[in-house]
């Protein structure tokens, strides 16, 4: 079941971010240019089996194309530093990606986790409070957070600016984690009721 369809307004602001005639548009998905017409004007919408080359000619995805989103990753240099977390709030899948984009999963459009940094949980008796103790060459990572079946921390990354050290978590495990140190700059740590929390290296 598709929640959200293809609106006019979406496709007439797509083909003039192309400088695309609507004639040049149709001349493209083999339709003729009053089909491009209606679409626009909210007098019809194209057919399914249109929203595949409808995506090819304006030049982004399906996904961005149903949901009415264009959004470019302008991380072309794919620093680690600027990845981001998704987490499907139906089967509980986690996505990272370098760079913002559009992610979908179970049906549903994801937006980015916006981490809380440490200044939201400054107390270290806080729960949400990621505690880094340095061990050699590793980060020992803990929280005092509970890891009940309802309430828990669903995982906990290390990024650094050449790699991501990811360490999935369960109820009943410990909220704890360790990561080799070299270059590492923040640490996230994801509840999965409160949302993301960051720690930054000194």
């Amino acid at each position: 079941m598709i929640d959200n369809y293809i609106t006019g307004s979406v496709i007439k602001k797509l083909r003039e971010n192309k400088k695309m005639t609507q004639e040049e548009l149709a001349e493209k998905i083999n339709v003729t240019s009053k089909a491009v017409s209606k679409w626009e004007t909210g007098q019809g919408f194209p057919d399914i089996s249109l929203v595949e080359p409808l995506a090819k000619a304006l030049e982004i995805s399906v996904i961005e194309l149903l949901s009415g989103d264009y959004i470019q990753n302008s991380n072309r240099s794919s620093n680690m530093l600027k990845s981001r977390f998704y987490v499907c709030p139906v089967c509980g899948n986690v996505i990272r990606t370098i760079g913002e984009t559009i992610i979908s999963c179970c049906g549903i459009t994801l937006p980015p986790l916006e981490p809380e940094t440490e200044s939201a949980s400054t107390s270290a008796e806080d729960s949400h409070y990621i505690e880094v103790e340095p061990v050699e060459d590793e980060y020992y990572v803990s929280l005092k957070h509970p890891m009940t079946k309802e309430h828990y921390i669903s995982f906990i990354a290390a990024v650094s600016d050449q790699s991501v050290q990811f360490t999935k978590l369960y109820p009943e495990q410990a909220a704890e984690a360790r990561f080799k140190r070299a270059r590492v700059k923040y640490i996230y740590a994801y509840c999965n009721h409160h949302g993301l929390y960051l720690w930054k290296a000194k």
